[in-house]
């Protein structure tokens, strides 16, 4: 690399200036402009890195990439103004005088260019890379970010944030995830920019002459991908990042959290209340409140007379429990975790070597420098007081990290991995180290289990440790919109195992509010209700007897389709393909999608289009894309690309099944280590074009799955041969259900081959949700939503080899 200064004061802008030098390397090629440094490497036919600096070496981040160059194969040709470096899926132009880039198609198509006048520039230490703005450009992505779903038009800020009770539309949040999709053209491309400093991404606020992201320091580092469509971008940024591990089952159920539950009786009473009133769940969580003074790693023994005790009483019931877990460790003398992280050097220090103090929950606290390996595995060390407890889950929580006055000084010093920065560069990960750190100790202490960690904070990456939850939400329709927004961005942006507090934290809901969101909800990848201290009540059966039914419903519901979401969640965590998927996922350039009045909409599961409504509708336009649907609750049919009105009474979510879909469903279990009757219902829903579904079973807790001790098989709909074939199950676990019971929706077939030999054809309505006896807004002869009425099924003794099934 060549020498370089460093630029003067920020008075004015430095563009990059012309290419003086460049040579080919292994992966690309770098070389040095006026101002800088440059480098190009080829990570895999569609991910190329791009990195730029004003320093003589570059600065990356050690956190966020996991993957290494994939020896691509690619070649170099020159012209008299620009090289070309081309893959087997784009290429790249780097034009001489000056310096910026271009991403083509193979056929010459412009996929992303920069600004040539200022491509990558700076002012003082902030850097800047700035885009040309493509015709009819949309943006998505971008992580946890509130507002449309297209970003254009909006200017967003990477700056790990407490807030609480957060406006819809406010900015930034908890999570940083510098990741973006743009899609112009019918072409599609992604940006991760891998710098964790404060970031911004302007998307063409208060200009028109392009688009821009910038980071305060450092490096211009970042990640371009190009593929055909929008999925196969998130599969390359979530191999370049990370994908999530299998969860364990029971973090699928339901979860009850409140700030906070105690005694120990009041916990055990909750619980109690779950089973008595015949409503699934899983998980009880303990907030701050379980601590003795709030500090990290005991409990009140006043509140908590013998945790293990009353945590083992909850195993016998079906739950587990999750602890909270805030970084802030009060510095009390006597206090062991403060004592020895002190005399360990595991603090957060000033400058001059004193320890930084915060204050939160316990008072002035000191704070573990989780980018320092040694805080990582001395933490995780000291999670084995919860094991010994009987603690499974646990939420890192305060992670960004907060504390009262939200203005960290920025010159206190991390580690980071050796290199030791200050607060600006740190801040961003600091909550995804935290979550790492739990990942490892749970694993620590309990090697056979899989963990679930919840984090509130987390960078790009952070799916490799934990699930996320949007923070301190808020008791309005509104909120409850944007918190689907939120999920569906984190799942745009690799983070498929997300969701919100049902009901909101802050605020108290209406009765319809509520009924409204659990049904939703029971369409989202993390099902949990949380509600906030000094509030009423916001169990699901806290607002009346119609809410219970309600909710009682989804519930049951939600677990009847965990066979469904179980499925989905393996998928996701070999792909990174969200299990919530936003509409711009699957149908990128059709504008509606787009529609304020649409936005909202996802698929669940890869076969269920949710169209989520607020709580005072009775009646709401749905948007249909492209395809045949069913609507779920009585297999009537329509045709996409069209606007419907849906009937939407409060007992009834707007909810599609996409045609040639398959949905598994299992009987009534009141939490997830409870048996079924060993029957597995699959309802089919014919369709005119080929489809097809994975199915996937394992022991629902053990890392064995990764050594093979899994069920999974494809199933094929060939639309022209009317045939389901089933493939021969792979893995060495044998299937939980004995029994397959197929139903047929949409064809009402005389006849059904199994083999080629005819099977009995039997008739059976069926019903998704029960029946809400006193409180139907129709009668139960005129209801329309009910029942699918004599709907065909089969019954398939043997399936453990392969089989197809013909229709008429």
């Amino acid at each position: 690399m060549t020498t370089l200064i460093k630029k003067g004061s920020g008075k004015r802008n430095i563009a990059i200036g012309n290419v003086q030098y460049w040579e080919k390397t292994n992966l690309g090629l770098k070389g040095h402009t006026e101002q800088a440094n440059f480098c190009l490497s080829i990570y895999d036919k569609h991910t190329v890195r791009i990195q730029v600096s004003d320093q003589d070496t570059f600065s990356p981040n050690p956190y966020s990439v996991i993957l290494e160059p994939q020896n691509p194969r690619f070649q170099i040709k020159e012209t008299s103004d620009s090289i070309l470096l081309i893959t087997e899926n784009m290429e790249i132009q780097v034009n001489l005088r000056p310096y910026s880039l271009t991403f083509k198609t193979l056929e010459g198509k412009i996929i992303n260019q920069d600004d040539s006048a200022f491509a990558v520039s700076w002012l003082g230490t902030e850097v800047t890379n700035y885009k040309k703005i493509q015709k009819d450009e949309k943006f998505i992505g971008l992580g946890e970010k509130t507002g449309n779903l297209n970003r254009f038009g909006k200017a967003y800020t990477n700056w790990n944030t407490d807030y609480f009770a957060y406006g819809v539309n406010d900015d930034p949040l908890y999570m940083s995830i510098p990741f973006y999709i743009g899609l112009h053209n019918e072409l599609a491309y992604g940006i991760f920019f891998d710098n964790t400093h404060k970031t911004v991404f302007n998307f063409g606020a208060s200009n028109k002459r392009f688009i821009y992201y910038s980071a305060e320091d450092g490096d211009l580092d970042y990640y371009f991908f190009y593929e055909d469509n929008v999925s196969k971008i998130i599969e390359a940024y979530t191999k370049l990042t990370g994908r999530m591990l299998m969860p364990p089952i029971w973090s699928l159920g339901f979860q009850q959290c409140r700030y906070s539950y105690y005694p120990d009786s009041e916990v055990i009473t909750l619980a109690n209340n779950f089973r008595n009133r015949d409503m699934p769940a899983d998980v009880i969580y303990l907030d701050i409140h379980h601590m003795e003074k709030y500090k990290v790693f005991t409990f009140d023994f006043e509140k908590f007379s013998d945790p293990k005790s009353m945590i083992r009483q909850l195993r016998e019931k079906g739950f587990r429990v999750v602890v909270i877990m805030d970084p802030g460790i009060k510095t009390d003398k006597g206090y062991h975790p403060f004592d020895e992280g002190k005399e360990k050097n595991l603090f957060v220090t000033y400058p001059d070597g004193e320890i930084y103090e915060g204050q939160v929950w316990p008072g002035w606290c000191a704070f573990p420098d989780f980018t320092k390996p040694e805080t990582r595995t001395w933490w995780a060390e000291k999670m084995q007081f919860y094991n010994e407890a009987g603690v499974v889950g646990f939420w890192t929580d305060m992670n960004e990290p907060a504390s009262w006055g939200q203005f960290t000084p920025n010159l206190i010093d991390f580690h980071y991995e050796g290199e030791q920065v200050s607060h600006r560069k740190a801040r961003n990960v600091y909550g995804m180290q935290m979550a790492r750190s739990a990942m490892e100790g749970s694993l620590m202490h309990n090697p056979k289990e899989r963990p679930f960690i919840l984090t509130r904070s987390g960078f790009s990456g952070v799916q490799r440790y934990a699930a996320a939850w949007t923070g301190d939400n808020v008791s309005s329709d509104d909120h409850m919109l944007a918190g689907i927004r939120l999920v569906n961005s984190l799942g745009l942006s690799g983070i498929s195992f997300a969701g919100y507090d049902v009901g909101g934290f802050a605020g108290e809901p209406s009765k319809g509010l509520f009924a409204r969101w659990i049904s939703i909800a029971a369409f989202a990848p993390l099902f949990r209700a949380h509600s906030m201290i000094n509030s009423n009540d916001a169990e699901p059966w806290a607002f009346g007897e119609e809410v219970e039914e309600i909710s009682r419903n989804y519930m049951k519901l939600r677990y009847r389709l965990l066979p469904t979401i179980y499925s989905a969640f393996y998928k996701s965590s070999l792909d990174g393909i969200p299990v919530a998927k936003s509409l711009a996922i699957d149908y990128s350039h059709d504008h509606l999608i787009f529609d304020s009045a649409f936005q909202n909409q996802y698929i669940f599961c890869n076969s269920l289009l949710v169209a989520p409504v607020e709580s005072y509708k009775e009646i709401t336009k749905v948007y249909l894309p492209k395809g045949e649907w069913y609507y779920l609750f009585d297999s009537k049919t329509f045709h996409g690309n069209q606007v419907i009105y849906q009937d939407c009474p409060t007992s009834y979510l707007p909810v599609y099944v996409k045609a040639g879909s398959i949905l598994a469903l299992q009987s009534d279990i009141s939490h997830t280590g409870e048996n079924t009757d060993g029957i597995l219902n699959l309802h089919f829903y014919y369709g005119k074009e080929d489809n097809g579904s994975l199915y996937y079973e394992d022991d629902g807790l053990s890392l064995s799955y990764q050594n093979g001790q899994y069920y999974k098989r494809m199933i094929q709909w060939s639309a022209d041969e009317k045939k389901l074939v089933f493939d021969s199950p792979l893995g060495s676990f044998k299937s939980k259900f004995n029994q397959i019971k197929l139903y047929i929706h949409g064809v009402d077939p005389k006849e059904i081959l199994l083999n080629g030999e005819k099977l009995p054809v039997e008739k059976e309505d069926v019903a998704f949700l029960g029946k809400l006896t006193d409180f139907d807004p129709l009668p139960e002869h005129s209801h329309p939503y009910h029942v699918a009425k004599n709907t065909a099924c089969v019954t398939i003794p043997n399936f453990e080899s392969a089989f197809q099934i013909n229709l008429p």
